[in-house]
């Protein structure tokens, strides 16, 4: 069959599976790997630069695909605007948490958040939206509990990292499901709002010398303004992708990223992963293919 003569919602689904799997790869491999290399740079400073660029390189968007009225609708909305200021401050915690745990060595324990993070928002979506677990939901949150205290009784203390990307990250999904916004817009409100802070941030560093940026470093400054493109595009894809697959194809393909961190924790910068861990993973991986599985029985024709 050429591409012509193809289905048009086989090519929906084909093109959602690629734009999912572009934005999975950026978060599991590329993203990592980027902040790698601005590891000689404090978090808070990475964290203002990744804020800005987003914030123009999302403006960009915003007018190319001619959202600009939605963005002020947005703003002129109280409500909104003030959940969106919630969910900015959310995701502001979760970027810095992050580039301090990758450029910290702790690669393992951001995999192992955004593993745990599926299984938080179930918790989530009881507590907050009076949604009904079912029992095979209920055994995947008790056996990633379990996995979570294996790690803590082995090591003496909880995966604290682990366990506060997954709430951040878990907490902004939250806040953003009763938001009736588009993602596009809403990144762009989120990025906007946390800019002045930003800046100001930049502003100090360059008053006080230790700024990274513009010091004659090109490759360095390179990388600095790229952290716009590697926050806003695998969200962006992510929505494409979102908008055309089954959301049990989602949840299916979610995992890559959380793996791909692993994988470059593990194998690529030599991080710790003992038997303790594998018996505490591998609980996690067991509690998510229950979970899939329930969620694959359960919407099998759902978007």
């Amino acid at each position: 069959m050429t591409p012509d003569q193809e289905n048009p919602e086989a090519r929906r689904t084909r093109i959602g599976v690629l734009y999912a799997l572009a934005a999975f790869f950026m978060w599991g491999l590329v993203v990592p790997l980027h902040f790698k290399l601005l590891s000689s740079i404090p978090p808070l400073q990475i964290l203002a630069h990744r804020i800005v660029w987003a914030s123009l390189f999302a403006l960009g968007l915003i007018f190319a695909f001619r959202q600009w009225k939605r963005l002020v609708e947005a703003f002129l909305s109280g409500r909104q605007l003030l959940l969106l200021g919630v969910s900015a401050g959310l995701v502001a915690i979760n970027w810095l948490i992050y580039i301090w745990a990758v450029n910290s060595g702790h690669l393992v324990q951001t995999s192992l958040g955004y593993f745990i993070n599926p299984l938080l928002n179930v918790v989530l979506g009881v507590l907050f939206l009076r949604e009904r677990l079912r029992p095979a939901q209920v055994a995947a949150c008790l056996l990633a509990g379990i996995g979570v205290l294996v790690l803590g009784a082995s090591s003496g203390e909880m995966p604290w990292v682990a366990l506060a990307l997954a709430c951040s990250f878990g907490f902004y999904g939250l806040v953003r499901k009763i938001v009736p916004v588009p993602p596009l817009v809403g990144f762009c409100i989120e990025s906007l709002l946390l800019t002045p802070l930003a800046l100001g941030n930049l502003a100090m560093t360059f008053a006080d010398g230790s700024a990274a940026a513009f010091q004659g470093q090109i490759g360095l400054d390179l990388l600095l303004v790229l952290t716009g493109f590697s926050t806003a595009a695998p969200l962006i894809w992510f929505a494409a992708g979102a908008q055309r697959l089954k959301l049990s194809t989602i949840g299916l393909l979610q995992y890559l990223a959380p793996s791909g961190q692993l994988a470059l924790g593990v194998f690529v910068y030599g991080e710790a992963f003992g038997w303790v861990d594998a018996i505490a993973f591998g609980l996690i991986w067991m509690a998510l293919a229950i979970y899939t599985t329930s969620a694959l029985r359960s919407a099998p024709g759902k978007k």
